[in-house]
């Protein structure tokens, strides 16, 4: 299967079945980078941090920068926005599709038993899949647990410790951020690409710093 046509298929059984916002699609991304190797877990927060720092839905910027990150390793410059185009285009048709569907039917559907039994039975599943994702997030930011997939033929993920428990940096900043959101007056109120710009700033001085 062409590589377009695979990132095409990937993200729209994403949007399709993604319920629940854009952190709910991290799961599922997690499992398109276990299943074709695009990319890795360090990766897919690196792309998370980015979709967060920038405008428009999370999920969307999740499809368009994995599509131009695999379009680019295989046909260069043209293949990144083609791939960045196919995975948003993906990503978007279910929501499209779902969107026209329920305008068409609202009026016949909108006291519907079995319709309101229906989200009701979506919402724990979308609350199921926004807390897998924040608890990748945390195990990839503030800890040194690491993924390593699922067993072949198996359905639960494996994880293993690659040195010390906790990362200090990760714990650091996050201590350091919940205290200036929340309880430091002068800071609290500030706009949160204000912390978002501090933090990359922080990231690179502990690169460069060898820390």
């Amino acid at each position: 299967m062409s590589v377009y046509l695979r990132l095409f298929w990937e993200f729209f059984k994403t949007g399709l079945f993604a319920v629940g916002g854009g952190m709910a699609t991290l799961p599922f991304l997690h499992d398109i980078g276990e299943s074709t190797g695009w990319y890795t877990q360090a990766d897919l927060m690196n792309m998370l941090a980015v979709s967060e720092s920038t405008p428009g839905p999370i999920g969307i910027n999740m499809a368009t920068y994995v599509g131009f990150t695999v379009g680019s390793s295989h046909g260069g410059t043209a293949g990144a926005v083609l791939g960045a185009l196919v995975a948003t285009i993906g990503e978007v048709t279910p929501a499209i599709v779902v969107i026209l569907i329920v305008a068409a039917m609202l009026k016949k559907f909108r006291d519907s038993r079995y319709v309101n039994n229906a989200f009701y039975g979506l919402r724990p599943a979308s609350t199921g899949l926004i807390g897998a994702a924040c608890v990748a997030v945390v195990l990839e930011v503030l800890t040194h647990v690491v993924s390593l997939g699922t067993s072949e033929g198996g359905i639960v993920n494996r994880y293993a410790l690659d040195g010390s428990l906790f990362d200090w940096r990760g714990l650091a900043l996050a201590a350091v951020l919940l205290v200036l959101t929340n309880w430091v007056k002068p800071t609290k109120k500030l706009h949160p690409i204000v912390f978002i710009v501090l933090s990359a700033v922080v990231g690179v001085a502990f690169h460069f710093a060898g820390v």
